[in-house]
């Protein structure tokens, strides 16, 4: 679908369309490329093996199956250690004669950080983990650099860069600012902060868009008419990398919409788009899905 425009006289109907703005192009063309080398990286999206809610105390791990957390065979001994889980505190510590690297330094035992913004990934061959802590549980994602999912991708997909796509929004900052119920995909509920909304017109109607979240930017978690059909069908995402002032007009690239970590890798718990973030319209631009894969 084409933005809608205002009907023009014949004689203008028949001259081609401006060309879009090269440098603009090329600026999305490349984040589209850093896009790619992010999810293709070590201890990315692609490389995910597994997700392990852990328990209170100690959990053991390892590729044996008398470990409370099993590790998929090739992915380290048998038993490789301990995890204590403490009320805001993991602590691991490695069984006789096994060793992990952190940043390619050998360790023994080490508090891990469960910090989202700073990943504590620790190596062992192919393997790496990290904790996250989520409404109080603690969880390991464990990731295998050599798997058969990051070997066989063959790339993102994304619609051309449409330069109808680039529409005008404004940004509405909620006062007060209020909170969202969001969902993910294993009907998890947190809420989340909604600092705003944008509003921009698209395909001849005026849509709305809240933001979820709180930092510099505007994050959004969307839906449209394209889901489940050449786009992810569980939503997309959007983030805009500094706040825009409130109430001013500013560019809102549409084709910068990408696929949540969902659409590539089932170890992640990706969230919902809220119901008023379900548009009744098709965007056709930006990521679209399934990804090419090898086969």
């Amino acid at each position: 679908m084409k933005l809608a425009r205002l009907a023009l006289p014949f004689v203008l109907a028949a001259l081609p369309a401006l060309a879009a703005d090269p440098a603009w192009v090329k600026s999305v063309t490349e984040w589209r490329e850093r896009a790619e080398l992010g999810l293709r990286r070590d201890n990315g999206w692609l490389t995910l093996a597994g997700r392990f809610i852990m328990k209170p105390g100690a959990n053991t791990f390892g590729t044996g199956e008398k470990n409370d957390i099993v590790f998929p065979k090739g992915l380290g001994p048998e038993q490789m250690g301990t995890l204590l889980v403490e009320p805001g505190k993991v602590t691991l510590k490695l069984a006789p004669g096994v060793t992990m690297e952190k940043d390619g330094m050998p360790f023994e035992e080490r508090v891990m950080s469960t910090n989202l913004e700073k990943r504590d990934w620790v190596t062992s061959g192919r393997a790496a983990f990290h904790i996250i802590e989520r409404d109080g549980k603690y969880i390991l994602r464990l990731a295998d650099n050599e798997s058969q999912v990051r070997k066989n991708f063959q790339g993102r997909v994304w619609y051309e860069v449409n330069e109808s796509y680039k529409v005008k929004a404004k940004y509405v900052p909620y006062s007060p600012a209020k909170k969202v119920s969001i969902v993910n995909v294993i009907d998890e509920v947190s809420d989340e902060p909604v600092p705003g909304y944008v509003e921009f017109k698209l395909n001849g109607k005026t849509h709305r868009l809240d933001a979820v979240g709180d930092d510099e930017g505007l994050f959004f978690i969307l839906k449209d008419d394209t889901a489940g059909k050449s786009t992810y069908g569980s939503g997309r995402f959007l983030y805009v990398d500094k706040k825009p002032a409130p109430n001013a007009t500013f560019d809102l690239d549409l084709n910068r919409i990408y696929n949540p970590p969902c659409a590539f890798s089932e170890f992640t718990t990706c969230p919902l788009p809220p119901k008023q973030n379900i548009l009744k319209t098709k965007i056709e631009a930006g990521e679209k899905y399934p990804p090419r894969r090898a086969g």
